[in-house]
């Protein structure tokens, strides 16, 4: 069963496919922008960056509108799309990988000197910070942005067991690097 706003989705992609209709792409972006830019803002971890990429997803989703088949949700694929231009983007450029490895270096060090206390709780974007990059991306695609385990392996086209052994391990590398004890075993 598809929810009104899946429905509404589905009305202004065929809108935009049978005639082009630019307003119609306009409220389709519209209504997933927030999510789109956060995902990716979460992934370059700087926002001028993220916010350059979600233009570059909206141009490639309007080149590729016709691709999407109406399987999932619109919002899934839209990710994918973003996701694939975040990877593009990061191959493209040199430069954007040092500084993710000197960040990275940055990082590192600071979660070294980083201990928890008991009535302290880790900063999220420490806890993000020991996850690799596919980690996050799938961490940030089910909690910050709610899609489905089925979702993200659209996204990502990885298969469900797989998704789900990565959240599973993203989960596991921040409760060993943090030393938070799991509320269902400890």
């Amino acid at each position: 069963m598809t929810s009104s706003n899946e429905s509404e989705d589905h009305r202004l992609i065929a809108l935009v496919l049978s005639t082009q209709d630019t307003r119609a792409y306009g409220e389709l972006i519209g209504r997933h922008q927030s999510q789109v830019r956060t995902f990716l803002r979460k992934l370059a971890g700087d926002v001028t960056l993220a916010d350059d990429l979600a233009q570059d997803c909206f141009m490639h989703a309007w080149q590729k509108l016709s691709t999407y088949s109406g399987r999932g949700s619109f919002i899934g694929w839209l990710l994918k799309v973003a996701y694939t231009t975040f990877l593009q983007s990061k191959r493209k450029s040199k430069r954007y990988g040092e500084i993710l490895e000197q960040a990275g270096h940055v990082a590192d060090a600071e979660l070294r000197s980083y201990s928890v206390q008991s009535d302290e709780i880790p900063d999220l974007e420490k806890m993000m910070a020991v996850l690799s990059e596919e980690e996050r991306a799938i961490m940030v695609m089910s909690y910050a942005c709610g899609l489905s385990h089925r979702e993200i392996g659209d996204a990502t086209g990885q298969p469900v067991g797989t998704i789900k052994s990565i959240i599973f391990r993203a989960k596991e590398k921040i409760r060993t690097r943090f030393e938070i004890q799991d509320s269902q075993h400890g």
